[in-house]
């Protein structure tokens, strides 16, 4: 039986079997979806003939987890929320841009200069594009600060 094997596969006894993908000498029929490492195939008795194949040893690369495309695919992402500046007739245009830059995080003067004038001259602006939670603290901590807030769904992402 050795002998047939190792006819079909052209294994020795001390050879260690590592297929490429897609090798006709795969030992898997059909398409092989083990995600271990094969490690080796070795045999078992005397060097010439009469033994049998032991069972491969099979380690997983990272043990527990699943691959980065599983992690992604199971996590939900949360839809993106615009956080809307209103424009108010009781705040001057100084005091808004100082509230911009100290809420907001990253938020450059220009940009708030921007946001500003654009609430202003339109009515409404877009602050920032977040997740919901940080949407919520941002809006809150606008209002806290005397601005009017308000949060909305973002259709188009961030």
């Amino acid at each position: 039986m050795e002998t047939a094997i190792r006819g079909r596969l052209s294994l020795s006894p001390n050879t260690v079997f590592n297929p490429k993908p897609g090798e006709k000498r795969s030992l898997c029929r059909g398409p092989c979806i083990n995600r271990g490492v094969l490690m080796a195939i070795s045999t078992t008795g005397p060097s010439k003939g009469g033994g049998i194949l032991e069972k491969p040893v099979i380690e997983r690369t990272t043990p527990g987890r699943e691959s980065e495309f599983d992690l992604r695919k199971s996590r939900k992402i949360a839809p993106p929320y615009r956080v809307m500046l209103h424009n108010d007739n009781y705040n001057k245009r100084e005091y808004v841009v100082q509230v911009l830059m100290k809420v907001i995080p990253g938020m450059t003067l220009d940009n708030a200069v921007n946001i500003m004038q654009e609430a202003h001259y339109n009515g409404l602006a877009v602050v920032i594009i977040c997740a919901q939670a940080d949407a919520e603290e941002h809006c809150m901590q606008l209002r806290g600060n005397g601005l009017l807030s308000s949060i909305e769904p973002a259709s188009g992402g961030c």
